[in-house]
């Protein structure tokens, strides 16, 4: 009698144990509008059988492709806005893994409008694949990526020539390209301090060319696919012997006996017994404990999120940063950083922005623009202030010292955002590529000579010495002190000429305030007056600081519409 060979039981736990023992690549995608990213990924998780079929069948029919076709960047724009239109505007995040690799796609849009999704999308990424039409050839948007992705650290690009069935699967062609192409990433590396070793790879995204199975369609190509490539990179740098950084995202006060600080390590090994320097006062302390959910742990490592106690009581708040006490970071009022603006109001000078770091926020202000790179020669421009979409670099101001890295040695301690104070968007991302000066335990090493100049006082504070007289009623002058107020003025209240004209020689906005009853409001300054009606305050209040701007007192206009609810928030 024959014996039956049983298949081995499939174990759940077994099944876990493998997953967990993979390790995991996040990648990202970059290049112009429609050459071909979300199909390209679409058809990356169609072909590694990483869809439901309920997802497939419901795109079915639809999308821009040909009958009998599957429109595969459907799996990724989920929007119904990206589907009406036919284009990526959100990150959309997608997981996925092999036999060999987990995966983490962030699929970024390639219009130029949504160029900050790309930023953000790129921001965590090991590896971009830029996507470049083979029709097309090498366009702005697609240096423009490419600029960003080495400015933000990603160490490899996978250069896909996509819709190579168009060119007939030409090998010229795609050779051209991976010329031209070639030149600008030595040229972007040379600019950003980022080596780059791109590997071009002809695929087609719609027939499946090269992207997961190689093709018999260009055999003049004999590398791997794309999915290959992804499989064999270098996976994440391993932080764990690199010096520890953790910002402190939150003090655990649950009774009387306990003291913790809760946050993720950026970088770094920490163990009990450490000795650990808390910045910016300078303090040290051992550590007695890692504390977690499951337990106490003997040492934690870059990313674990933890609770820390110190052997004697500090003065530790969120936004401290607890450091290897001997490989501190700097603690600074300053530093030169590269930038992606992301708003549509151009970048001014000397205006405040909150800056956000790890996880403290404080005050900023571009003090110069060094220069503005032009995304199509590479060259450097001196500048006065960028666009939405300008790279460049500054230099930044801030009010009070915080611990800071290079983005090159650290991407979490050496990266930052600037926020509008007025509206909360996010208006740039910074990489920090020199610290300026340093602090430490509250006596700073590199003051400057001299007396305080009313330049500085006007770079520190947005604004020149000046009198604003005010007529009206009470009730009108606190909704406007409250809106300077908003925009981090450095405002004081004069009943008398005299010392008004005082309080604007030393570099203040004087209120010169006389209370009238009625709802109009009168505001003169520098011999130019307006008008204002309490029927529309909103109005009054933008005409208001546009009267300050264009008289030379502030820095610049800002909308102060919704000021108040923007100091409320």
């Amino acid at each position: 009698m024959a014996t039956e060979t049983l298949a081995p039981a499939f174990l759940i736990e077994d099944f876990l144990a493998q997953e967990r023992s993979k390790d995991m690549l996040r990648f990202s995608t970059a290049g112009s509008v429609d050459d071909g990213k979300s199909t390209l990924i679409g058809r990356l998780l169609y072909d590694t059988q990483s869809v439901y079929e309920d997802q497939v069948r419901s795109i079915e029919g639809k999308g821009t492709t040909a009958p009998g076709q599957i429109d595969f960047a459907l799996l990724t724009d989920g929007l119904r806005a990206e589907r009406e239109q036919g284009i990526t505007i959100d990150v959309a995040y997608r997981y996925f893994s092999t036999a060999r690799r987990k995966f983490i796609i962030a699929d970024t849009p390639g219009h130029e409008q949504y160029t900050r999704n790309m930023a953000t999308g790129a921001s965590t990424a090991d590896a971009a694949v830029v996507l470049l039409d083979a029709r097309k050839g090498v366009l702005s948007q697609s240096r423009r990526h490419a600029y960003i992705a080495s400015l933000l650290g990603v160490r490899h690009i996978l250069v896909a020539v996509n819709k190579m069935d168009l060119v007939d699967y030409d090998e010229d062609t795609f050779r051209t390209i991976e010329l031209d192409f070639g030149e600008v990433l030595k040229q972007i590396a040379a600019d950003t301090g980022s080596p780059v070793q791109p590997i071009f790879v002809p695929v087609s995204a719609l027939a499946g060319d090269n992207v997961v199975h190689g093709s018999g369609a260009m055999p003049w190509y004999r590398g791997p696919s794309l999915l290959e490539l992804l499989e064999t990179l270098p996976a994440s740098i391993d932080t764990r012997n690199a010096p520890l950084r953790f910002p402190v995202q939150r003090v655990l006060r649950p009774d009387q006996d306990f003291r913790g600080f809760a946050g993720q390590i950026a970088s770094g090994t920490v163990r009990p017994g450490d000795t650990v320097t808390v910045l910016p006062s300078g303090r040290s302390a051992q550590v007695t404990r890692i504390v977690t959910y499951d337990g106490d742990l003997a040492e934690a490592y870059a990313p674990l999120s933890i609770t820390l106690t110190l052997s004697h009581e500090l003065d530790i708040s969120r936004g401290d940063l607890l450091v290897a006490a001997e490989t501190p970071a700097i603690v600074a009022r300053g530093c030169k950083a590269a930038l992606v603006w992301m708003d549509g109001h151009t970048l001014e000078r000397n205006r405040r922005y909150l800056l956000k770091h790890t996880s403290q926020t404080v005050p900023a202000v571009i003090a110069a623009v060094d220069y503005r790179t032009d995304i199509r020669s590479l060259a450097h421009e001196p500048a006065e202030t960028l666009e939405m979409n300008g790279l460049g670099v500054a230099t930044v101001q801030l009010v009070r010292p915080i611990p800071l890295d290079r983005y090159v040695d650290n991407r979490i301690t050496g990266a930052f955002i600037l926020i509008d104070a007025e509206t909360n968007s996010t208006v740039a991302a910074g990489m920090v590529t020199e610290v300026l000066g340093r602090e430490m335990d509250g006596v700073i090493s590199e003051l400057p000579v001299g007396a305080v100049s009313a330049g500085e006082r006007a770079a520190r504070w947005g604004h020149h010495g000046g009198i604003l007289a005010l007529n009206g009623p009470s009730e009108w002058i606190d909704r406007v002190e409250r809106s300077l107020f908003v925009t981090h003025a450095v405002t004081i209240r004069c009943l008398e000429v005299r010392q008004a004209e005082w309080a604007a020689q030393s570099g203040l906005l004087a209120l010169l305030v006389t209370i009238a009853d009625g709802e109009w409001l009168r505001a003169e300054v520098n011999g130019q007056q307006i008008v204002a009606s309490s029927v529309d305050p909103e109005a009054g209040l933008a005409a208001l600081h546009q009267l300050l701007a264009t008289s030379g007192v502030m820095a610049g206009a800002h909308a102060v519409g919704s000021s108040e609810e923007s100091e409320r928030r």
